[in-house]
């Protein structure tokens, strides 16, 4: 028996899987909203309650993770790996970063939880990249091996924002003012929508109707202003959807070109899925490609969605079944 985690800012999912044959079966799953509880151990706690006896564990954690501890970026806990191996029995337990357990899913992701923005030439034996815009901007890379693929940790998302338009330079003046030091992960994120949006109605001045403005002056209006964007029934979220599929394109490029990524570029999170429709018209793409000397090379790179919420407990499962080396059949 295998425990996965993953575990947020906004909410902690867990799931038991069991090996059968050469994968893995899904046995019991729940989701807790981490900031009710003082820590990761009072979840396992209780979702362990009744379980039957932990052979491994898995849990990726939003945050950098450093002699087996982690303190999360977005909540105040510290999670340890020798507390999750002393509160869940396992003989084998291993702490991550939230993006690594998202990148282990890859090579075991089905046809059906994947969404194709750009078929290009897959090399077999390339290197993938992932990142994933939610709460936060994750990002994380698989290296080939002779045994199969490393997962590689990343705090990728907290490079700095490079604008490359004179929008995206008043973007960045518009969040110097509000946060100091700007971070890719300030425009990439929930947040960073919504950042995004308060931008384009306070500085560039587009219209927003009067009904759709009450909707998106909320604290937290990301899913107002992705229906609304597009819904095509406000100026200003269409126009935040668009700038945000472009800086989400310029960023997969980049990632492509760091990690040399061959054999494939993966989004994850919640708000690829959200906007699929929009990063399907164009911008997205023009971004990506949009690298000079070496928009050739991206034209090759493959580019997909993932679709599966579950694929960090997919990853963290498969990452402790096989010892941190993924091995696919």
């Amino acid at each position: 028996m295998i425990l996965a985690g993953d575990v947020g800012g906004t909410k902690t999912n867990l799931a038991l899987y069991r090996r059968e044959g050469a994968g893995l079966s899904r046995e019991r799953s729940a989701t807790y909203p981490s900031q009710e509880y003082p820590g990761l151990e009072a979840i396992l706690r209780d979702f362990l309650a009744q379980a039957p006896a932990i052979e491994r564990a898995c849990v990726g954690v939003a945050g950098p993770v450093l002699s087996g501890q982690c303190r999360l970026t977005n909540l105040d806990w510290v999670v340890e790996e020798a507390a999750l191996r002393r509160c869940s029995g396992a003989r084998e337990a291993y702490l991550v970063n939230d993006l690594q357990a998202m990148a282990s899913a890859v090579p075991f992701l089905p046809p059906e939880a994947v969404a194709v923005l750009q078929k290009g030439e897959p090399d077999p034996r390339g290197t993938m990249a992932v990142l994933a815009a939610g709460t936060g901007l994750g990002e994380s890379f698989l290296v080939g091996t002779g045994r199969g693929y490393f997962p590689l940790a990343s705090e990728g998302g907290h490079v700095d924002f490079a604008p490359r338009t004179g929008i995206e330079v008043r973007l960045h003046a518009f969040l110097g003012g509000m946060y100091g030091r700007i971070s890719v992960e300030r425009v990439l994120s929930g947040p960073g929508l919504r950042d995004i949006h308060r931008f384009l109605r306070e500085v560039e001045r587009v219209a927003e109707p009067p009904g759709v403005a009450a909707e998106t002056r909320v604290e937290n209006p990301q899913h107002a202003i992705v229906r609304n964007g597009l819904a095509g029934t406000s100026p200003a979220c269409v126009e935040a959807v668009r700038v945000f599929c472009s800086l989400y394109g310029a960023e997969a490029g980049n990632l492509a070109l760091q990690y040399l990524a061959t054999g494939g570029v993966y989004l994850g999170g919640g708000i690829a899925p959200a906007i699929l429709p929009a990063l399907r018209e164009g911008g997205f793409l023009a971004a990506f490609h949009d690298k000079g000397r070496m928009a050739e090379l991206l034209s090759r790179v493959p580019v997909s969605v993932i679709l599966d919420p579950t694929a960090p407990l997919l990853g963290a499962a498969h990452y402790a079944a096989g010892g941190g080396i993924l091995s696919p059949s």
